[in-house]
């Protein structure tokens, strides 16, 4: 547990500051190992609920034995979005979009805020990857910036007030996040209204000075009076104004009397907290695929259990949030066994240690084809290692072990019905076999609970309602960051812009494995009526809904709703998740659902004019149950003003025509002067314009001859642009 430096003598505590994503992660005082605490799904999986309020008491749940511990401040939530797949703490980040993200990091706060403890969100911004984490620079555009990187962390600060902030390892755009102003004083406190202390991740200050300057309060860990020292000579110099210094020591003594009002800590219950566990992984398991309706398991059925992971399931990823659990999943067999009611019995299958070409791992098949051929049903338990997904590093790849295709492969060849479960914290390639075994279930990384979740899912003790927060692409080179994921040479480009994940995907309709927001449940839902209202009073649009129930199990439906931009908007994305709802619903029941969408989620972002930008034309509002699987729709004419980019000289040809005033301007003029026909033939030739439109007007003026000069540009400026460059 790191802490502050207390002042007795003026009444200033030490703070206590401790990590806790899917649990208390606090180390021992010897650091011999951790506290005991309970093991929570991870980011990553329990963002697969879709559900706020189930974030928000998990958060309360972890904050409780973390106030219980002695601490003063959560250094989480992680809620860095997911640029690629391969991101090495991706199972600690809840999403591939920002508006999922924001809402779930948003309720994690709130959930952990509530029992006086302080949260801590990061990694403050653009931190995507694990290689070259401390100097890589995210080379991103201000757009994908605005309108992907920072909106989940907006969304946080102004709903939430988290009590801290922690700024990242990389750098944005060649400056050390620590050491970036704009970012953290233009942005974070002048824009978004934060008042709380930065801090920088654990030795990710370069210079203490500038990231003083910056607005970096606190940096971590201690330097041993290094960096105190180098501050002193800062302010003795004169390279330093005192007043910078002065305002971060009333941010901290702040925070330390923050942490004295918040009272007593609330009582830990961990029977209940072990209860949360399994509510919280089943909420977060995703039915991938069930086909001819292989789940849920019947009393009848003799069923098998195939997989060393099943033996010891994955329950969390590593590094520094990494829960010394308080209690560990069960083998799957037993748990199987319990909820099932018929005993199941358990082959190994494969080993993580095995060469899958040597005869030992032969024979593991052998023995699990000769069990799953006996029995009605067979589920196979397939994953990552733990050595394969932690902080540190990136993965190379998305592939599950050889070993484990080729006991699903054997295994489906012989048994009635194969059943795959995947354990992991991210997404992996599945291989042919996806579409022919008969059912596919997702667990992630479910923590403590996950052997009786799963369990409890495959017999139809519980539905599973969980969806995808990530694209499962078909292979790994159809990301959209493929080329570019994770740079060289201390680069990283941010090429693919704004199209990351479901945006990528969407705009080169690309296959897909499993699109954003896909999750099966054991019935189906019908979306019947879809309305939209404006609210004229704060510019959000609310769409109501009514569903049904169609199938005969209850079941809970996620309703998501997406925005498609009018056409012809420049690089816009096919559609963007603006909101989303869950309804539970009892077989043939009917519910509705009422979602609010903000204008800034139909806005994007100007580079040219540094602000957002409400496009005129039809927006339509797509009611779906995932990115791809679009139920209904209803399109609005929005007519508003678009700040226009100012012209000058420099401003290409095309900018100029396609400019409502100018544009018109500029033609009227040349054709008045130029007695040839020459130019103005020219600036209306469709196939001209083609090879000229790209090029600087003020080079056209010194080629066309004397119809468009300078003096008619600037004359045409002067007399026709718009005062406030809007339309």
């Amino acid at each position: 547990m790191a802490t502050t430096e207390a002042l007795p003598g003026r009444g200033i505590r030490s703070v206590s500051m401790t990590d806790g994503s899917n649990g208390l992660a606090m180390n021992l005082p010897d650091f011999s190992g951790k506290v005991p605490a309970t093991c929570f799904p991870t980011s990553s999986a329990l963002a697969a609920s879709w559900d706020p309020e189930l974030v928000s008491r998990v958060a309360a749940a972890i904050a409780a034995e973390a106030r219980a511990a002695g601490a003063d401040v959560l250094l989480s939530p992680g809620m860095n979005l997911k640029r690629d797949p391969r991101g090495g703490r991706n199972f600690e980040y809840y999403s591939e979009d920002p508006l999922l993200t924001g809402e779930l990091a948003a309720a994690f706060v709130r959930g952990a805020q509530s029992t006086g403890i302080g949260a801590c969100v990061k990694h403050f911004a653009v931190n995507n990857q694990e290689t070259d984490r401390m100097r890589v620079s995210a080379e991103v555009s201000e757009r994908a910036l605005r309108e992907l990187y920072l909106p989940a962390f907006e969304t946080v600060v102004r709903r939430a007030k988290p009590w801290m902030v922690m700024a990242a390892y990389n750098r944005i755009n060649g400056a050390y996040a620590t050491e970036d102003r704009r970012l953290l004083t233009g942005i974070l406190r002048d824009e978004w209204g934060f008042d709380g202390v930065v801090v920088s991740d654990w030795g990710a200050v370069d210079d203490r000075v500038r990231a003083l300057r910056a607005g970096t309060d606190l940096e971590m860990p201690s330097t041993s009076g290094a960096s105190d020292a180098q501050v002193a000579r800062a302010v003795e110099d004169g390279e330093l104004d005192r007043s910078v210094v002065d305002v971060s020591a009333d941010r901290l003594i702040g925070l330390a009397h923050r942490a004295d009002a918040a009272g007593p800590a609330p009582a830990v219950d961990a029977d209940a907290a072990g209860e949360l566990a399994v509510e919280a992984a089943r909420r977060s398991a995703v039915l991938l695929t069930n086909r001819d309706h292989a789940l849920p398991l019947t009393r009848g059925q003799r069923v098998a259990v195939l997989g060393g992971m099943a033996a010891s399931l994955r329950y969390q990823g590593g590094g520094s949030a990494a829960v010394n659990a308080r209690t560990t999943p069960e083998p799957l067999a037993a748990a199987l066994t319990a909820a099932h009611g018929n005993a199941v019995p358990f082959a190994q299958g494969y080993r993580f240690d095995l060469d899958p070409d040597t005869p030992e791992a032969e024979a593991l098949i052998a023995e699990a084809i000769a069990v799953a051929e006996e029995l009605d049903v067979a589920v196979v338990v397939v994953g990552l290692p733990d050595a394969a997904e932690s902080e540190g590093f990136d993965r190379a790849d998305l592939a599950l072990p050889a070993s484990q295709h080729r006991l699903i492969e054997a295994v489906a060849a012989v048994a009635p019905r194969t059943v795959v479960v995947v354990v992991s914290g991210g997404v992996v390639e599945l291989g042919e076999w996806r579409g022919r075994v008969d059912a596919i279930l997702f667990a992630g990384l479910a923590g403590q609970g996950v052997a009786t979740a799963i369990a409890d899912l495959l017999t139809g003790a519980a539905s599973p309602s969980g969806r995808l927060s990530e694209t499962w692409p078909v292979r790994l080179q159809d990301a959209p960051s493929f080329l570019s994921f994770p740079g060289e040479a201390g680069r990283s480009v941010y090429g693919e812009g704004v199209f990351v994940g479901y945006r990528g995907y969407d705009a080169v309709d690309r296959d897909v494995a499993f699109p954003f927001g896909h999750g099966l449940a054991y019935t189906t839902f019908e979306y019947e009526s879809m309305r939209v209202v404006a609210d004229a009073a704060d510019g959000t649009w609310n769409v109501d809904l009514r569903l049904r129930n169609s199938g005969r199990r209850p079941g809970r439906e996620v309703v998501q709703i997406y925005l498609e931009r009018p056409h012809g908007t420049r690089a816009a994305p096919v559609r963007a998740l603006a909101g989303f709802a869950a309804l539970e619903l009892e077989a043939g029941a009917s519910g509705s659902a009422s979602i609010s969408v903000p204008r800034r989620a139909l806005e994007r972002w100007d580079e040219a004019t540094g602000g957002w930008v409400l496009d005129p034309g039809a927006y339509r509002f797509v009611a779906a149950a995932s990115s791809r699987d679009l139920r209904l729709g209803t399109a609005v004419d929005i007519d508003s003003a678009v700040p226009m980019q100012p012209l000058t000289p420099e401003s290409t040809l095309q900018e100029w025509l396609a400019h409502p005033v100018l544009g018109p301007a500029l033609l009227e003029r040349v054709s008045a002067s130029d007695d040839s026909g020459r130019t103005i033939g020219m600036l209306t030739n469709p196939h001209a314009l083609l090879m000229i439109g790209g090029l600087p007007i003020r080079r056209l003026a010194v080629d066309a001859g004397s119809a468009l000069t300078d003096h008619l540009l600037d004359d045409v400026i002067a007399r026709f642009a718009p005062q406030d460059s809007t339309t």
